[in-house]
């Protein structure tokens, strides 16, 4: 049968069964008609089952598809037959073989999978595809990379056969402070009251922005910086990823992620970086440039940004749509990821292998390649947010003007206050000595599960809850939500946070918050970086089990005066130094070379012979920690390997808390520097032999079985990996005094 004949067969047949299902379903439409006809169906639908076989409209339905796809095949085939035809008059045929190049070894597969496939999505069209191999070559060598250049092309156009949306330049351009938010704010747009909320924020702090501005200018010494051009997609605020936070943003929802949001990208635009802000898919597919389709296909054109800042939300939205593209530029990709990622479940095969797969993670990144909201995960990078910074004329006025016993409970949400959870009893001895507040979100009548001697305001708006905070004295948590803006907030002006203890730390492993999330960490307290890095007196952690060790706290609290305290880390200066040492120094897309490569095979550990060269390692006085010796040879590395410290953690210690005992901070990106026999060497260790295996416990040592084990995969460098078998070796670093993200010499 012809092209012509068969394709009016299937025509026909398709039209028939339309007609079919489309009068039965006008039937079971007048079932919504009047009244008088509702017998008249019952007849009818009676009738109609006595004859009608089980499943007859799904057999019709399923015949139905089959015929479309049929019709599709044979459309393939007829379009296979007339490429292969203009093939031969113009002579190309014979040039469009598939190629056997050992350099291309996945070129053959990739063509039966073109021409099986390639209708399934219109951008192959988009891209010239129509069906004849000629046209699957040239694609998988021009727009993908599977197969090699067709000699008879011309190549001296760019690879990409569309790339009129966008072209990079290699010319670079300086980087200047801005201090006017005005452009920033038309940016950020209208229309939903999250972005209403981050533009309020913005406005509030812009002239401590600009303060901060002038001094790290001043700081950096008119430093040439590079200007990036940076896209900002803020995935959990679409549409498409179901955006559940912008409806409650006046209803005591999270604030937290809209914080740290408002506060990147006004430390992106105050250092003076080209910048686009992506809210929706659409505007993230016109930015990058994603050709018309399903997302199977590269983007039409060079990347147009040195770097993309997002979120897990994003990273699915990218994954959809940019193809093979997100493979290739995944390296200038940043994630905003709160409560953070460590590299056994970032890496994906790893973590399938052992049992670290969740939902999210597994996206093969550079650890450092993810940013969080507190620095908790060594193996990320710290990026924060920023707290309203006082002077000293609001400081004395805050500390004028406490009221000793008055107390605001940190929980917006009713559900936080239910009783049942076991708050009665705290809540009363507190009640006991003060006044205690609340800033609960209701509608018309007060909240059940507020006791009534709290004094509820409702959910208030930013200035009116600091006037609230700068006259309270304590600021309590309930124990969620876990490590949130509020107690910094709250801290800066001038309460004590009062938080409970957790027995055993929350992780993971035991507690529904954390199931799922790629990490392993342990939380000891509500805000584990209020507890570690600001302590007393600001801040008291108390197991609230014990109604004697609360009631203690309480007493003492009201007995101690503190003055408004923030971290340098949080504030507006402090953020931007930290976010401009990130731009100007991680570069996550040039090849990293190990130093020195890891002997992958079995050998025996030897000293190093009277004719090598010195070692690379030395001690330094008065400590255990070993740093790299100054006669030696330093490649370049950010950070410099000035700051390197070099332990030994002890047997199930992780690299975390090796370094912190020691006032260090595990450095992930030195790991390559004492991934070796060298440091063995230093910290005189024992080994009967070295190899390198991949394991993200390793660079590790067994003293009891003297085996030594290097890591295989830089991708599973981990700070935060531990095992009761081995001890590990452990890249520490020194750090700025309030900046525990840059080292000493990191600026």
């Amino acid at each position: 049968m012809g092209g012509v004949e068969s394709r009016g067969v299937l025509r026909k047949i398709s039209d028939m069964l339309e007609v079919i299902l489309k009068r039965m379903d006008s039937l079971s439409k007048l079932d919504n008609s009047t009244t008088s006809d509702t017998r008249r169906l019952d007849e009818l639908s009676s009738a109609i089952n006595r004859f009608q076989p089980a499943g007859l409209v799904e057999r019709i339905q399923a015949i139905a598809q089959n015929v479309s796809n049929m019709a599709v095949r044979v459309e393939q085939i007829l379009q296979n037959s007339m490429a292969a035809g203009r093939a031969v008059r113009d002579g190309s045929s014979g040039q469009c073989e598939v190629p056997r190049d050992p350099r291309y070894p996945d070129c053959p597969g990739k063509v039966d999978w073109m021409r099986a496939r390639w209708t399934s999505d219109p951008c192959y069209a988009f891209y010239g595809v129509d069906g004849s191999d000629c046209s699957f070559l040239i694609y998988l060598s021009e727009v993908e990379w599977f197969c090699p250049p067709l000699a008879w092309r011309n190549h001296s156009s760019p690879p990409t056969v569309h790339t009129h949306t966008h072209q990079t330049t290699t010319t670079k351009r300086q980087a200047a402070f801005r201090t006017d938010l005005s452009s920033l704010l038309d940016q950020v747009g209208t229309g939903k009251e999250s972005l209403s909320f981050m533009k309020r924020r913005m406005r509030r702090l812009a002239s401590q922005w600009g303060t901060a501005a002038q001094r790290l200018h001043a700081k950096l010494r008119q430093r040439w910086r590079e200007q990036k051009k940076i896209l900002v997609h803020v995935g959990f605020l679409t549409e498409e990823s179901g955006d559940v936070f912008s409806p409650k943003v006046l209803k005591g929802g999270p604030l937290g992620e809209m914080v740290q949001w408002a506060d990147i990208l006004t430390a992106l635009h105050v250092l003076g970086h080209n910048l686009k802000i992506s809210m929706s898919v659409k505007e993230l597919q016109g930015f990058l440039g994603v050709p018309p389709g399903r997302g199977s296909c590269p983007l039409t054109g060079p990347l147009p940004f040195d770097l993309i800042y997002t979120d897990y939300h994003g990273m699915q939205q990218m994954k959809q749509h940019m193809g093979l593209s997100l493979k290739r530029h995944k390296c200038h990709i940043r994630v905003i990821d709160t409560f953070g990622t460590e590299p056994a479940y970032n890496h994906e095969d790893y973590a399938t292998l052992h049992g670290y797969r969740t939902n999210w993670g597994y996206w093969n990144l550079n650890s450092r390649q993810y940013m969080t909201m507190f620095p908790h995960t060594p193996d990320n990078s710290f990026m924060g947010f920023v707290s309203e910074e006082l002077n000293d004329t609001e400081k004395r006025s805050i500390m004028q003007n406490k009221v000793n016993n008055m107390a605001v409970v940190y929980g917006k949400e009713a559900s936080m206050w239910k009783l049942q959870q076991g708050k009665e009893g705290f809540l009363q001895i507190l009640h006991r000595y003060m006044e205690v507040h609340g800033t609960v979100y209701y509608e018309t009548q007060r909240p059940p599960e507020v006791p009534a001697y709290v004094k509820n305001h409702g959910l208030l708006p930013q200035h009116e809850l600091q006037t609230l905070l700068r006259k309270a004295k304590l600021f309590i948590g309930f124990g969620f939500p876990y490590e949130g803006p509020a107690p910094l907030e709250a801290i800066a002006n001038g309460c004590i946070y009062l938080q409970p203890k957790f027995h055993p730390p929350h992780s993971s492993l035991n507690h529904e918050f954390f199931r799922g999330k790629p990490t392993s960490r342990e939380v000891s307290s509500q805000h584990p970086y209020a507890e570690q890095y600001i302590g007393r007196p600001h801040v008291m952690t108390v197991d609230y089990n014990n109604s004697q060790e609360f009631d203690s706290a309480i007493r003492e609290i009201m007995s101690t005066e503190v003055e408004p305290y923030l971290p340098y880390e949080y504030t507006c200066e402090g953020m931007l130094e930290r976010v401009h040492a990130y731009i100007q120094h991680q570069d996550f897309c040039a090849p990293e070379v190990p130093f020195p490569p890891a002997n992958s095979s079995s050998s025996k550990l030897g000293l190093s012979s009277p004719g090598s060269p010195g070692p690379q390692f030395v001690l330094l006085p008065n400590s255990s920690a070993l740093t790299w010796a100054p006669d030696a040879s330093a490649p370049d590395a950010w950070p410099p390997l000035s700051s390197l410290r070099l332990l030994a953690s002890q047997e199930g210690q992780s690299c975390v808390e090796a370094c912190q005992r020691a006032n260090l901070v595990c450095e992930s990106a030195l790991f390559r520097f004492v991934n070796n026999k060298d440091a063995l060497r230093g910290l005189e260790v024992q080994c009967e032999v070295v190899e390198a295996e991949v394991n993200h416990v390793f660079p590790a040592f067994s003293v009891l079985r003297r085996e030594c084990s290097l890591q295989k995969d830089p991708l599973l460098y981990s700070c935060a990996g531990h095992s009761p078998k081995y001890r590990r070796l452990c890249p520490c670093r020194d750090y700025r005094r309030g900046q525990v993200a840059l080292c000493r010499d990191c600026l």
